[in-house]
Protein backbone atom coordinates (compact mmCIF):
# COMPACT_ATOMS: atom_id res chain seq x y z
CA UNK A 1 0.00 0.00 0.00
CA UNK A 2 2.84 2.40 0.88
CA UNK A 3 4.65 1.80 -2.40
CA UNK A 4 1.44 2.35 -4.32
CA UNK A 5 0.77 5.61 -2.45
CA UNK A 6 4.27 6.88 -3.16
CA UNK A 7 3.99 6.01 -6.85
CA UNK A 8 0.69 7.87 -6.98
CA UNK A 9 2.38 10.90 -5.40
CA UNK A 10 5.16 10.79 -8.03
CA UNK A 11 2.61 10.66 -10.83
CA UNK A 12 0.66 13.61 -9.40
CA UNK A 13 3.85 15.60 -8.92
CA UNK A 14 4.99 14.95 -12.49
CA UNK A 15 1.61 16.04 -13.84
CA UNK A 16 1.45 19.17 -11.68
CA UNK A 17 2.14 22.66 -12.95
CA UNK A 18 5.24 23.96 -11.16
CA UNK A 19 6.28 27.58 -10.72
CA UNK A 20 7.98 28.78 -13.88
CA UNK A 21 11.39 30.48 -14.02
CA UNK A 22 12.29 29.22 -10.53
CA UNK A 23 15.56 27.45 -9.74
CA UNK A 24 14.91 24.86 -7.04
CA UNK A 25 18.63 24.09 -6.47
CA UNK A 26 20.57 25.45 -3.49
CA UNK A 27 22.63 28.63 -3.80
CA UNK A 28 25.61 26.36 -4.45
CA UNK A 29 23.71 24.72 -7.34
CA UNK A 30 23.25 21.48 -5.41
CA UNK A 31 20.06 19.85 -6.72
CA UNK A 32 17.38 19.03 -4.13
CA UNK A 33 14.51 16.57 -4.43
CA UNK A 34 10.92 17.82 -4.19
CA UNK A 35 10.26 15.35 -1.35
CA UNK A 36 12.42 13.43 1.10
CA UNK A 37 11.53 10.23 2.93
CA UNK A 38 8.48 9.76 0.77
CA UNK A 39 8.86 6.01 0.37
CA UNK A 40 9.15 5.52 4.13
CA UNK A 41 6.44 8.00 5.15
CA UNK A 42 4.03 6.52 2.60
CA UNK A 43 4.13 3.28 4.59
CA UNK A 44 3.26 5.12 7.83
CA UNK A 45 -0.53 5.67 8.10
CA UNK A 46 0.05 8.71 10.33
CA UNK A 47 2.25 10.45 7.74
CA UNK A 48 1.51 9.43 4.17
CA UNK A 49 2.75 11.79 1.47
CA UNK A 50 1.96 15.43 0.60
CA UNK A 51 -1.38 15.78 -1.12
CA UNK A 52 -2.84 12.53 0.22
CA UNK A 53 -4.75 11.41 3.32
CA UNK A 54 -4.12 12.08 6.19
CA UNK A 55 -2.33 15.22 4.86
CA UNK A 56 0.14 15.42 7.76
CA UNK A 57 2.80 16.39 5.22
CA UNK A 58 0.66 18.98 3.44
CA UNK A 59 -2.43 19.16 1.26
CA UNK A 60 -0.66 19.63 -2.10
CA UNK A 61 1.72 17.09 -3.70
CA UNK A 62 4.06 19.85 -4.91
CA UNK A 63 4.34 21.77 -1.64
CA UNK A 64 5.30 25.34 -2.51
CA UNK A 65 6.92 24.28 -5.79
CA UNK A 66 3.47 24.55 -7.31
CA UNK A 67 2.70 27.98 -5.87
CA UNK A 68 3.65 30.02 -2.83
CA UNK A 69 1.19 30.83 -0.10
CA UNK A 70 -0.99 33.90 -0.53
CA UNK A 71 0.74 36.91 1.01
CA UNK A 72 -2.19 38.65 2.63
CA UNK A 73 -1.35 41.64 4.83
CA UNK A 74 -4.09 42.70 7.26
CA UNK A 75 -4.97 46.33 6.56
CA UNK A 76 -7.60 48.82 7.56
CA UNK A 77 -7.72 52.19 9.29
CA UNK A 78 -9.64 55.42 9.25
CA UNK A 79 -12.09 55.79 6.41
CA UNK A 80 -12.73 53.55 3.41
CA UNK A 81 -10.85 55.84 1.03
CA UNK A 82 -7.75 55.82 3.26
CA UNK A 83 -7.77 52.03 3.46
CA UNK A 84 -8.32 51.81 -0.29
CA UNK A 85 -5.08 53.74 -0.74
CA UNK A 86 -3.29 51.28 1.59
CA UNK A 87 -4.71 48.33 -0.39
CA UNK A 88 -3.37 49.81 -3.62
CA UNK A 89 0.02 50.40 -1.99
CA UNK A 90 0.20 46.79 -0.81
CA UNK A 91 -0.87 45.25 -4.12
CA UNK A 92 1.70 47.48 -5.82
CA UNK A 93 4.36 46.02 -3.50
CA UNK A 94 3.54 42.44 -4.50
CA UNK A 95 0.80 41.47 -2.04
CA UNK A 96 -1.41 38.78 -3.61
CA UNK A 97 -4.58 39.01 -1.50
CA UNK A 98 -6.50 41.59 0.52
CA UNK A 99 -7.35 41.25 4.21
CA UNK A 100 -9.69 43.81 5.77
CA UNK A 101 -9.37 45.00 9.37
CA UNK A 102 -12.51 46.69 10.68
CA UNK A 103 -12.76 49.22 13.49
CA UNK A 104 -14.36 48.41 16.84
CA UNK A 105 -17.78 49.98 16.13
CA UNK A 106 -18.06 47.94 12.92
CA UNK A 107 -16.98 44.77 14.75
CA UNK A 108 -19.75 45.44 17.28
CA UNK A 109 -22.39 46.15 14.62
CA UNK A 110 -22.67 49.87 15.38
CA UNK A 111 -22.74 52.84 13.05
CA UNK A 112 -20.07 55.50 13.37
CA UNK A 113 -22.57 58.06 14.71
CA UNK A 114 -23.79 55.73 17.45
CA UNK A 115 -22.98 57.30 20.86
CA UNK A 116 -21.21 54.07 21.85
CA UNK A 117 -18.80 54.55 18.91
CA UNK A 118 -17.40 57.80 20.25
CA UNK A 119 -13.61 57.83 20.22
CA UNK A 120 -13.24 54.47 18.40
CA UNK A 121 -14.15 55.27 14.78
CA UNK A 122 -11.38 54.23 12.40
CA UNK A 123 -8.85 53.60 15.16
CA UNK A 124 -8.23 49.85 15.07
CA UNK A 125 -9.46 49.30 11.52
CA UNK A 126 -11.61 50.78 8.81
CA UNK A 127 -15.11 52.11 9.49
CA UNK A 128 -17.76 50.53 7.24
CA UNK A 129 -21.29 51.76 7.84
CA UNK A 130 -23.03 50.98 4.56
CA UNK A 131 -22.65 49.81 0.98
CA UNK A 132 -21.30 53.26 0.14
CA UNK A 133 -18.22 52.55 2.29
CA UNK A 134 -17.80 49.07 0.84
CA UNK A 135 -17.87 50.52 -2.69
CA UNK A 136 -15.19 53.05 -1.76
CA UNK A 137 -13.11 50.41 0.00
CA UNK A 138 -12.68 48.40 -3.21
CA UNK A 139 -12.77 51.23 -5.77
CA UNK A 140 -10.28 50.47 -8.56
CA UNK A 141 -9.72 46.89 -7.32
CA UNK A 142 -11.28 44.15 -9.44
CA UNK A 143 -12.95 41.81 -6.98
CA UNK A 144 -13.07 39.01 -9.56
CA UNK A 145 -9.28 39.08 -9.81
CA UNK A 146 -8.17 39.32 -6.19
CA UNK A 147 -9.18 37.27 -3.16
CA UNK A 148 -10.46 39.17 -0.15
CA UNK A 149 -10.48 38.12 3.48
CA UNK A 150 -12.71 39.93 5.98
CA UNK A 151 -11.82 39.50 9.64
CA UNK A 152 -15.18 39.99 11.29
CA UNK A 153 -17.55 37.58 13.02
CA UNK A 154 -20.61 39.07 14.73
CA UNK A 155 -21.76 41.28 11.82
CA UNK A 156 -20.06 39.07 9.20
CA UNK A 157 -23.34 38.25 7.36
CA UNK A 158 -24.13 41.97 6.99
CA UNK A 159 -20.63 42.84 5.75
CA UNK A 160 -20.67 39.83 3.42
CA UNK A 161 -23.98 41.09 1.99
CA UNK A 162 -22.40 44.51 1.38
CA UNK A 163 -19.41 42.82 -0.28
CA UNK A 164 -21.69 40.85 -2.62
CA UNK A 165 -23.64 44.03 -3.45
CA UNK A 166 -20.42 45.99 -4.10
CA UNK A 167 -19.11 43.23 -6.40
CA UNK A 168 -22.34 43.22 -8.36
CA UNK A 169 -22.15 47.01 -8.75
CA UNK A 170 -18.66 46.49 -10.19
CA UNK A 171 -20.22 44.14 -12.74
CA UNK A 172 -18.60 41.06 -11.24
CA UNK A 173 -20.07 37.59 -11.47
CA UNK A 174 -20.42 36.56 -7.85
CA UNK A 175 -19.73 32.94 -8.76
CA UNK A 176 -16.17 34.03 -9.57
CA UNK A 177 -15.49 35.78 -6.26
CA UNK A 178 -12.82 34.27 -4.05
CA UNK A 179 -11.88 34.96 -0.46
CA UNK A 180 -12.88 34.31 3.11
CA UNK A 181 -15.20 35.76 5.72
CA UNK A 182 -14.36 34.87 9.30
CA UNK A 183 -17.95 34.49 10.59
CA UNK A 184 -16.85 32.17 13.46
CA UNK A 185 -19.15 33.26 16.26
CA UNK A 186 -18.20 30.47 18.68
CA UNK A 187 -14.72 31.90 19.21
CA UNK A 188 -16.34 35.25 20.05
CA UNK A 189 -18.09 33.71 23.06
CA UNK A 190 -14.87 31.89 23.97
CA UNK A 191 -12.27 34.61 23.43
CA UNK A 192 -12.91 37.89 21.62
CA UNK A 193 -16.33 38.82 23.04
CA UNK A 194 -17.69 40.60 19.96
CA UNK A 195 -21.09 38.96 19.63
CA UNK A 196 -24.41 40.64 18.75
CA UNK A 197 -27.13 38.09 19.52
CA UNK A 198 -27.56 34.84 21.47
CA UNK A 199 -25.70 31.85 19.97
CA UNK A 200 -28.63 30.20 18.18
CA UNK A 201 -29.56 33.08 15.82
CA UNK A 202 -25.86 33.70 15.15
CA UNK A 203 -25.48 30.05 14.12
CA UNK A 204 -28.56 30.37 11.92
CA UNK A 205 -26.90 33.24 10.04
CA UNK A 206 -23.68 31.22 9.71
CA UNK A 207 -25.59 28.23 8.35
CA UNK A 208 -27.33 30.47 5.82
CA UNK A 209 -23.97 31.76 4.58
CA UNK A 210 -22.57 28.23 4.32
CA UNK A 211 -25.56 27.12 2.26
CA UNK A 212 -25.59 30.23 0.06
CA UNK A 213 -21.88 30.07 -0.77
CA UNK A 214 -21.97 26.35 -1.55
CA UNK A 215 -24.40 27.05 -4.41
CA UNK A 216 -23.92 30.71 -5.40
CA UNK A 217 -20.30 31.62 -4.56
CA UNK A 218 -18.47 28.27 -4.61
CA UNK A 219 -14.94 29.77 -4.63
CA UNK A 220 -15.63 31.86 -1.52
CA UNK A 221 -15.05 30.47 1.98
CA UNK A 222 -18.00 31.66 4.11
CA UNK A 223 -16.47 30.54 7.38
CA UNK A 224 -12.91 30.85 8.63
CA UNK A 225 -12.83 29.03 11.93
CA UNK A 226 -10.50 31.08 14.05
CA UNK A 227 -8.01 29.96 16.63
CA UNK A 228 -6.02 33.17 16.36
CA UNK A 229 -8.04 35.07 18.92
CA UNK A 230 -8.19 32.06 21.24
CA UNK A 231 -4.38 32.07 21.32
CA UNK A 232 -4.21 35.84 21.72
CA UNK A 233 -6.53 35.53 24.72
CA UNK A 234 -3.98 33.38 26.55
CA UNK A 235 -4.50 29.77 25.48
CA UNK A 236 -1.75 27.24 24.94
CA UNK A 237 -0.97 25.87 21.48
CA UNK A 238 -2.84 22.66 22.35
CA UNK A 239 -5.90 24.59 23.53
CA UNK A 240 -5.84 26.74 20.40
CA UNK A 241 -5.69 23.61 18.25
CA UNK A 242 -8.36 21.70 20.17
CA UNK A 243 -10.90 24.50 20.62
CA UNK A 244 -10.50 25.65 17.01
CA UNK A 245 -10.84 22.22 15.44
CA UNK A 246 -13.77 21.49 17.78
CA UNK A 247 -15.44 24.66 16.49
CA UNK A 248 -14.86 23.33 12.98
CA UNK A 249 -16.54 20.05 13.88
CA UNK A 250 -19.41 21.99 15.46
CA UNK A 251 -20.01 23.85 12.21
CA UNK A 252 -19.91 20.57 10.29
CA UNK A 253 -22.65 19.28 12.58
CA UNK A 254 -24.55 22.55 12.06
CA UNK A 255 -24.51 22.00 8.30
CA UNK A 256 -25.55 18.36 8.61
CA UNK A 257 -28.44 19.30 10.95
CA UNK A 258 -29.65 21.72 8.28
CA UNK A 259 -29.88 18.80 5.85
CA UNK A 260 -26.80 19.72 3.83
CA UNK A 261 -24.53 17.08 2.32
CA UNK A 262 -21.20 17.34 4.13
CA UNK A 263 -19.31 17.13 0.84
CA UNK A 264 -21.24 20.12 -0.51
CA UNK A 265 -20.16 22.56 2.21
CA UNK A 266 -17.07 21.13 3.94
CA UNK A 267 -14.65 22.16 1.15
CA UNK A 268 -15.73 25.77 1.79
CA UNK A 269 -14.62 25.71 5.42
CA UNK A 270 -11.20 27.13 6.25
CA UNK A 271 -9.20 27.87 9.39
CA UNK A 272 -7.23 30.75 10.84
CA UNK A 273 -4.35 29.92 13.19
CA UNK A 274 -1.86 31.86 15.25
CA UNK A 275 1.85 31.25 14.71
CA UNK A 276 3.55 31.89 18.04
CA UNK A 277 7.20 32.04 18.99
CA UNK A 278 7.82 28.39 20.05
CA UNK A 279 9.06 27.38 16.61
CA UNK A 280 8.72 23.59 16.58
CA UNK A 281 5.55 23.52 18.68
CA UNK A 282 3.81 25.68 16.07
CA UNK A 283 4.92 23.47 13.17
CA UNK A 284 3.74 20.37 15.08
CA UNK A 285 0.40 22.09 15.76
CA UNK A 286 -0.23 22.73 12.07
CA UNK A 287 0.68 19.18 11.07
CA UNK A 288 -1.49 17.69 13.83
CA UNK A 289 -4.40 19.91 12.78
CA UNK A 290 -4.38 18.53 9.23
CA UNK A 291 -4.25 14.94 10.45
CA UNK A 292 -7.04 15.35 13.01
CA UNK A 293 -9.34 17.13 10.56
CA UNK A 294 -8.83 14.53 7.82
CA UNK A 295 -9.47 11.58 10.14
CA UNK A 296 -12.59 13.00 11.81
CA UNK A 297 -14.09 14.22 8.55
CA UNK A 298 -13.64 10.82 6.96
CA UNK A 299 -14.40 8.52 9.86
CA UNK A 300 -16.89 10.43 12.05
CA UNK A 301 -18.70 12.70 9.60
CA UNK A 302 -18.63 10.42 6.57
CA UNK A 303 -17.17 12.87 4.07
CA UNK A 304 -16.35 11.09 0.81
CA UNK A 305 -14.54 13.78 -1.17
CA UNK A 306 -10.83 14.32 -0.66
CA UNK A 307 -11.37 18.10 -0.65
CA UNK A 308 -13.59 17.69 2.42
CA UNK A 309 -10.71 16.03 4.29
CA UNK A 310 -8.24 18.82 3.51
CA UNK A 311 -7.70 21.40 6.23
CA UNK A 312 -6.96 24.74 4.55
CA UNK A 313 -5.68 27.49 6.81
CA UNK A 314 -4.49 31.07 7.02
CA UNK A 315 -1.79 32.01 9.51
CA UNK A 316 -1.02 35.26 11.28
CA UNK A 317 2.06 35.81 13.39
CA UNK A 318 1.39 36.35 17.09
CA UNK A 319 0.43 39.86 18.07
CA UNK A 320 0.64 38.94 21.73
CA UNK A 321 4.32 38.01 21.33
CA UNK A 322 5.26 41.54 20.26
CA UNK A 323 6.69 43.92 22.84
CA UNK A 324 6.65 47.68 23.26
CA UNK A 325 10.10 47.40 24.82
CA UNK A 326 12.83 47.28 22.15
CA UNK A 327 10.20 47.17 19.35
CA UNK A 328 12.69 46.43 16.55
CA UNK A 329 13.17 43.00 18.15
CA UNK A 330 9.64 42.33 16.85
CA UNK A 331 11.00 42.00 13.30
CA UNK A 332 12.97 38.93 14.41
CA UNK A 333 10.00 37.48 16.30
CA UNK A 334 7.72 37.92 13.30
CA UNK A 335 10.23 36.38 10.90
CA UNK A 336 10.61 33.32 13.14
CA UNK A 337 6.85 32.90 13.49
CA UNK A 338 6.31 33.37 9.76
CA UNK A 339 8.91 30.70 9.00
CA UNK A 340 7.08 28.32 11.33
CA UNK A 341 3.86 28.97 9.42
CA UNK A 342 5.57 28.25 6.11
CA UNK A 343 7.28 25.08 7.35
CA UNK A 344 3.90 24.07 8.77
CA UNK A 345 2.34 24.34 5.30
CA UNK A 346 0.06 27.39 5.52
CA UNK A 347 -2.05 28.43 2.52
CA UNK A 348 -1.89 32.15 3.28
CA UNK A 349 0.03 34.30 5.71
CA UNK A 350 -0.09 37.68 7.41
CA UNK A 351 3.03 39.01 9.09
CA UNK A 352 2.57 41.53 11.90
CA UNK A 353 4.37 44.84 11.77
CA UNK A 354 6.96 45.81 14.38
CA UNK A 355 4.90 48.76 15.65
CA UNK A 356 1.50 47.06 16.01
CA UNK A 357 1.94 46.68 19.76
CA UNK A 358 1.80 50.49 19.98
CA UNK A 359 -0.54 51.59 17.18
CA UNK A 360 -1.79 50.75 13.72
CA UNK A 361 1.22 50.05 11.48
CA UNK A 362 2.87 52.68 9.32
CA UNK A 363 3.51 52.02 5.63
CA UNK A 364 7.21 51.53 6.35
CA UNK A 365 6.49 48.89 9.01
CA UNK A 366 3.96 47.15 6.75
CA UNK A 367 6.49 47.01 3.92
CA UNK A 368 9.07 45.39 6.22
CA UNK A 369 6.46 42.82 7.28
CA UNK A 370 5.60 42.02 3.66
CA UNK A 371 9.28 41.85 2.68
CA UNK A 372 9.72 39.31 5.50
CA UNK A 373 7.35 36.95 3.71
CA UNK A 374 8.97 37.58 0.35
CA UNK A 375 12.47 36.88 1.69
CA UNK A 376 11.25 33.59 3.17
CA UNK A 377 9.47 32.70 -0.05
CA UNK A 378 12.14 33.66 -2.57
CA UNK A 379 15.54 33.65 -0.81
CA UNK A 380 15.73 31.04 1.94
CA UNK A 381 15.17 27.88 -0.12
CA UNK A 382 12.67 26.46 2.38
CA UNK A 383 9.99 26.36 -0.35
CA UNK A 384 12.01 24.03 -2.59
CA UNK A 385 11.00 20.88 -0.70
CA UNK A 386 7.59 19.71 0.47
CA UNK A 387 7.48 19.26 4.26
CA UNK A 388 11.26 19.65 4.67
CA UNK A 389 11.15 18.83 8.41
CA UNK A 390 9.01 15.71 8.02
CA UNK A 391 10.66 12.66 9.59
CA UNK A 392 12.45 14.64 12.29
CA UNK A 393 12.33 12.49 15.44
CA UNK A 394 11.62 15.54 17.57
CA UNK A 395 8.97 17.01 15.29
CA UNK A 396 7.11 13.74 14.72
CA UNK A 397 7.02 13.01 18.45
CA UNK A 398 5.81 16.55 19.18
CA UNK A 399 3.14 16.23 16.47
CA UNK A 400 1.89 12.96 18.02
CA UNK A 401 1.81 14.43 21.53
CA UNK A 402 0.00 17.56 20.34
CA UNK A 403 -2.60 15.45 18.57
CA UNK A 404 -3.12 13.23 21.62
CA UNK A 405 -3.56 16.23 23.94
CA UNK A 406 -6.14 17.74 21.56
CA UNK A 407 -8.05 14.45 21.47
CA UNK A 408 -8.40 14.60 25.26
CA UNK A 409 -10.15 17.95 24.90
CA UNK A 410 -12.44 16.55 22.18
CA UNK A 411 -13.46 13.74 24.54
CA UNK A 412 -14.40 16.28 27.22
CA UNK A 413 -16.42 18.39 24.75
CA UNK A 414 -18.24 15.31 23.47
CA UNK A 415 -19.13 14.37 27.03
CA UNK A 416 -20.53 17.85 27.71
CA UNK A 417 -22.63 17.59 24.56
CA UNK A 418 -23.93 14.03 24.92
CA UNK A 419 -21.82 12.88 21.96
CA UNK A 420 -22.30 16.10 19.96
CA UNK A 421 -19.42 18.52 19.48
CA UNK A 422 -21.84 21.33 18.58
CA UNK A 423 -23.91 20.85 21.75
CA UNK A 424 -20.69 20.40 23.75
CA UNK A 425 -19.31 23.71 22.47
CA UNK A 426 -22.54 25.53 23.38
CA UNK A 427 -22.61 23.89 26.83
CA UNK A 428 -18.94 24.74 27.39
CA UNK A 429 -19.56 28.38 26.50
CA UNK A 430 -22.52 28.64 28.89
CA UNK A 431 -20.59 26.93 31.69
CA UNK A 432 -17.43 28.99 31.14
CA UNK A 433 -15.35 25.87 30.52
CA UNK A 434 -13.25 27.26 27.67
CA UNK A 435 -12.76 30.61 29.33
CA UNK A 436 -11.53 28.96 32.55
CA UNK A 437 -9.10 26.66 30.71
CA UNK A 438 -7.59 29.63 28.90
CA UNK A 439 -7.46 31.86 31.97
CA UNK A 440 -5.60 29.16 33.90
CA UNK A 441 -3.11 28.75 31.05
CA UNK A 442 -2.51 32.49 30.79
CA UNK A 443 -1.94 32.72 34.55
CA UNK A 444 0.60 29.88 34.49
CA UNK A 445 2.50 31.52 31.64
CA UNK A 446 2.54 34.90 33.36
CA UNK A 447 3.96 33.28 36.48
CA UNK A 448 6.79 31.76 34.43
CA UNK A 449 7.55 35.19 32.92
CA UNK A 450 7.60 36.87 36.33
CA UNK A 451 9.83 34.12 37.74
CA UNK A 452 12.21 34.50 34.82
CA UNK A 453 11.77 30.86 33.82
CA UNK A 454 10.47 31.98 30.43
CA UNK A 455 12.56 34.74 28.89
CA UNK A 456 11.20 37.64 26.85
CA UNK A 457 14.16 39.54 25.45
CA UNK A 458 14.02 43.19 26.41
CA UNK A 459 11.24 42.58 28.95
CA UNK A 460 12.53 40.39 31.76
CA UNK A 461 16.12 39.97 30.54
CA UNK A 462 18.56 41.91 28.34
CA UNK A 463 16.70 45.14 29.06
CA UNK A 464 19.41 47.70 28.39
CA UNK A 465 18.76 49.28 25.02
CA UNK A 466 19.71 52.01 22.59
CA UNK A 467 16.63 51.48 20.43
CA UNK A 468 14.50 54.52 19.77
CA UNK A 469 10.74 54.10 19.52
CA UNK A 470 9.48 54.18 15.92
CA UNK A 471 7.06 56.80 14.70
CA UNK A 472 3.49 55.59 14.99
CA UNK A 473 0.38 56.14 12.88
CA UNK A 474 -2.09 58.42 14.65
CA UNK A 475 -5.82 58.49 13.87
CA UNK A 476 -7.16 61.91 14.82
CA UNK A 477 -10.71 63.01 15.72
CA UNK A 478 -11.21 64.47 12.25
CA UNK A 479 -11.64 60.89 10.94
CA UNK A 480 -14.65 60.37 13.20
CA UNK A 481 -16.12 63.70 12.12
CA UNK A 482 -15.76 62.78 8.43
CA UNK A 483 -17.27 59.34 8.88
CA UNK A 484 -20.16 60.59 11.00
CA UNK A 485 -20.98 63.16 8.33
CA UNK A 486 -20.69 60.50 5.62
CA UNK A 487 -23.17 58.08 7.20
CA UNK A 488 -25.65 60.93 7.72
CA UNK A 489 -25.39 61.78 4.01
CA UNK A 490 -26.07 58.16 3.07
CA UNK A 491 -29.28 58.15 5.09
CA UNK A 492 -30.36 61.51 3.67
CA UNK A 493 -29.72 60.60 0.02
CA UNK A 494 -31.04 57.01 -0.17
CA UNK A 495 -34.55 55.96 -1.20
CA UNK A 496 -36.22 56.19 2.20
CA UNK A 497 -39.12 53.86 1.38
CA UNK A 498 -36.86 51.22 -0.11
CA UNK A 499 -34.70 51.32 3.00
CA UNK A 500 -37.69 51.07 5.35
CA UNK A 501 -39.15 48.16 3.34
CA UNK A 502 -35.80 46.38 3.56
CA UNK A 503 -35.74 46.79 7.36
CA UNK A 504 -39.30 45.42 7.60
CA UNK A 505 -38.20 42.45 5.47
CA UNK A 506 -35.26 41.84 7.81
CA UNK A 507 -37.59 41.64 10.81
CA UNK A 508 -39.89 39.25 8.95
CA UNK A 509 -36.95 37.05 8.00
CA UNK A 510 -35.83 36.91 11.63
CA UNK A 511 -39.24 35.54 12.63
CA UNK A 512 -39.34 32.97 9.79
CA UNK A 513 -36.63 30.34 10.26
CA UNK A 514 -37.45 28.76 6.90
CA UNK A 515 -36.09 31.81 5.04
CA UNK A 516 -32.44 32.28 4.17
CA UNK A 517 -31.06 35.52 5.58
CA UNK A 518 -28.48 36.16 2.85
CA UNK A 519 -30.73 37.41 0.00
CA UNK A 520 -32.65 39.61 2.46
CA UNK A 521 -29.42 41.11 3.79
CA UNK A 522 -28.12 41.70 0.25
CA UNK A 523 -31.31 43.59 -0.64
CA UNK A 524 -30.95 45.66 2.54
CA UNK A 525 -27.36 46.46 1.60
CA UNK A 526 -28.45 47.55 -1.88
CA UNK A 527 -31.03 49.84 -0.25
CA UNK A 528 -28.14 51.43 1.73
CA UNK A 529 -29.52 50.30 5.04
CA UNK A 530 -26.66 50.87 7.46
CA UNK A 531 -24.95 48.17 9.46
CA UNK A 532 -26.30 49.54 12.72
CA UNK A 533 -29.85 49.62 11.36
CA UNK A 534 -29.61 45.98 10.22
CA UNK A 535 -28.27 44.85 13.57
CA UNK A 536 -30.81 46.78 15.63
CA UNK A 537 -33.70 45.39 13.55
CA UNK A 538 -32.50 41.84 14.24
CA UNK A 539 -31.84 42.53 17.94
CA UNK A 540 -35.48 43.59 18.28
CA UNK A 541 -36.48 40.07 17.18
CA UNK A 542 -33.65 37.95 18.63
CA UNK A 543 -32.60 39.85 21.73
CA UNK A 544 -29.06 40.22 23.06
CA UNK A 545 -26.69 37.89 24.89
CA UNK A 546 -25.20 38.39 28.34
CA UNK A 547 -22.23 36.27 29.32
CA UNK A 548 -22.71 34.37 32.59
CA UNK A 549 -20.52 35.72 35.40
CA UNK A 550 -17.50 33.63 36.39
CA UNK A 551 -15.20 33.92 39.36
Amino acid sequence: MGDELFERWKKRYEEAHLREDVDFDTLSSVPVEPLYGGEESARDPKLGVPGAYPFTRGIYPTGYRGRLWTMRQFAGFGTADQTNERFKFLTGQGQTGLSVAFDMPTLMGRDSDDPHSLGEVGRCGVAVDSLADMETLFEGLNLEDITTSMTISGPAPMLFAMYIAAAEKQGAEISKLGGTCQTDILKEYIAQKEWLFPPEPHLRLTGDMMEYCSTEVPKYHPLSISGYHIREAGSTAVQELAFTIASGFAHVELGIRRGLDVDDFAPGLSFFFNSHIDFFEEIAKFRAARRIWARWMKERYGAKKERSWMLKFHTQTAGVSLTGQQPYNNVVRTATEALAGVLGGTQSLHTNSLDEVMALPTEEAVEIALRTQQIIGYETGVTNVADPLGGSWFLEDLTDKTEAAAEEYFATILQMGDDSILDGMLAGIEEGYFQKEMADAAFRYQQLIEQGKKVMVGVNRFTQTVQASPEVLLIGPEIEERQTKSVAEVRANRDAKRAEDAIVALRAMARDESRSSVPVLVEAAKAYVTLGEMVEALKEEWGVYTEPPMF
